[in-house]
């Protein structure tokens, strides 16, 4: 619909300034339905964006252009409101086209083709491996891997890439865990590490190490061998809760073949040649003044290791990753790394290296609540809650629904009760049963032997209700959300709209009058092919989301 106006208004301007009523060059403009649907199906402020320039009230340049629009068949009512906003109103006809154009398509229908083939790299989840993933990572993970999702249905080539540190103090201290737990495996006594790795999983790493060595590694045996043993045990286990969300990836970069590769080096370097390196506190600092940011910012710490930070790998991380030819490249990262990203970015541009390809998703974190209380410990694992364990107690489908029910940038209470709930309350029960709803209407339709005609035109549209017809311009609304989901990196518009587009359903099929299998061949043909697109909306939606779209609840 919103092309099809656009297209409308685009047409009549050039005509107005063909006949010389106006002057102006098409503006950005929207087309947006209205708050009150009694103004209409959509509302342009099109007349208001040409006022300038036109020196004319937005009013007067609303009815120029009505006088040029030609809106054939497709639009019902043309209306001047408020300031100059233009109001459409769309005919049943251009109703009855889409909902016809949507059973053609099928599921590709839903999905805008705006890709064209472009590269996306979205890096995501990145967890470093020192202990399972927690439900702070799963949403993490779920919003990378829906974006991911959308990009690939509306026609981009995806990379998924996971990027971890696997170097510096946090993985000498988890060696080290692993080492003392490993000895106290074999009854010698063995402290642990001041701000060691606690768990369970840290006693289950040594103890795989001594199955498979007994007791050769008490003596002379490198940290490299339990740093490792540790990173593969750990990396198993957050492949195996990925793989529970269907979650894979594609690439996996680790800071140690940056560092091995000597691009740290070339990072600090080149920063130096530039004047924005500072030294004092015997450390080495990325100077914040001259690339507008707050503070300077440790790049290299002080101390005999003379090790690297986060952000010093994460800089030529970044870089080679602009080097791979990314149109498009996502940072899915917690709102505690804000500050670090900024001055990522900075050093990235500053070094010479065109930045806008990235767009960085900020999300917010997730409070678990039981009984209305915080839950805050696990029942297996250190003093966390794992993703495994959320999972383990409401299922895949409602982790990856509730994590996308609320925008990213903000704050996510995860409430147990009501997604372990099979009630109308539930949205992630709410859509899906939707779905089932619908698949049954399919069930009853076989068994009445009522079957849909491979050509839509035979179907009688204009046997629908306005009721009907409210749905139909709901469920044609999806490729925009779609649309809108992907450009904007806002996954949960999907969610929003389908546990809109449910509830409609919901309401209508509660109706005795509005039985979709009844004696009228005709009207139940026609009600049951409506059905069927509102059943292949639901179940594409869903689809994006990484949800399942059951048959039968």
């Amino acid at each position: 619909m919103k092309d099809r106006i656009t297209e409308l208004l685009n047409a009549a301007l050039e005509r107005a300034r063909s006949a010389g009523q106006l002057k102006s060059q098409t503006p950005a403009f929207t087309v947006e339905a209205p708050r009150d649907p009694s103004h209409g199906d959509a509302a342009t402020n099109l007349a208001m964006m040409l006022a300038r320039g036109e020196g004319k009230p937005p009013a007067l340049i609303a009815a120029i252009l009505l006088t040029h629009l030609e809106p054939g068949e497709d639009v019902a009512e043309l209306r001047i409101a408020g300031p100059g906003f233009i109001n459409f109103r769309m005919a049943p006809a251009f109703w009855h086209r889409r909902l016809r154009d949507a059973a053609r398509a099928g599921e590709r229908f839903w999905y805008p083709q705006i890709g064209g083939g472009r590269k996306v790299n979205v890096e995501f989840l990145s967890a470093n491996p020192t202990g399972p993933l927690t439900v702070g990572h799963g949403r993490n993970a779920v919003l990378g891997d829906t974006i991911a999702i959308l990009h690939e249905a509306a026609g981009f080539s995806v990379v998924r890439e996971y990027y971890f540190n696997n170097g510096g103090r946090q993985m000498r201290m988890l060696a080290e865990s692993v080492r003392a737990r490993y000895l106290q495996e074999l009854g010698i006594g063995a402290e642990m590490p001041q701000d060691g790795y606690q768990g369970d999983y840290i006693k289950d790493i040594a103890h795989g190490l001594v199955l498979r060595n007994g007791d050769r590694l008490i003596e002379g045996a490198s940290e490299e061998i339990f740093r490792s043993a540790a990173e593969n045990a750990i990396f198993a286990d957050i492949r195996n809760t990925c793989e529970r969300l269907a979650i894979k990836f594609d690439v996996y970069t680790n800071e140690l073949d940056l560092i091995r590769a000597g691009k740290i080096d070339q990072v600090v370097e080149g920063l130096r040649r530039r004047g924005l390196i500072a030294e004092y506190d015997g450390a080495v600092w990325l100077r914040g003044e001259p690339l507008g940011l707050p503070k300077d910012r440790v790049l290299i710490r002080s101390g005999p290791e003379r090790e690297p930070t986060y952000r010093t790998p994460d800089i030529a991380y970044h870089i080679d990753k602009l080097g791979r030819g990314f149109d498009l490249i996502v940072d899915v990262f917690g709102a505690d790394h804000i500050a670090e990203h900024e001055g990522v970015i900075a050093a990235v541009r500053a070094l010479g290296y065109d930045t806008s390809p990235i767009r960085a998703i900020i999300y917010q974190f997730v409070t678990l609540t039981r009984a209305g209380e915080k839950v805050k410990m696990s029942t297996r694992k250190a003093t966390y809650v794992t993703l495994d364990e959320l999972i383990d107690e409401v299922g895949a489908d409602v982790v990856r629904f509730f994590f996308l029910f609320r925008k990213s940038d903000t704050h996510l209470d995860f409430d147990i009760d009501l997604a372990k709930r099979q009630a109308p309350e539930n949205p992630v029960f709410y859509v899906q049963y939707a779905h089932a709803r619908l698949a049954s209407v399919f069930r009853e339709a076989a068994r009445a032997g009522l079957t849909l005609p491979e050509d839509p035109e035979r179907v009688d549209l204009n046997l629908l209700s306005e009721e009907e017809l409210s749905i139909a311009r709901r469920l044609l609304d999806l490729p925009g959300v779609v649309r809108g989901a992907t450009e904007e990196l806002e996954p949960h518009r999907i969610p929003f709209y389908l546990l809109e587009l449910a509830g409609e359903f919901h309401r209508y099929y509660n109706k005795p009058t509005n039985r979709i299998i009844g004696e009228d061949q005709e009207l139940s043909r026609t009600r049951l092919f409506l059905a069927g697109l509102i059943k292949s909306a639901i179940g594409s939606g869903l689809r994006l989301l990484g949800v399942g779209a059951p048959e039968r609840m």
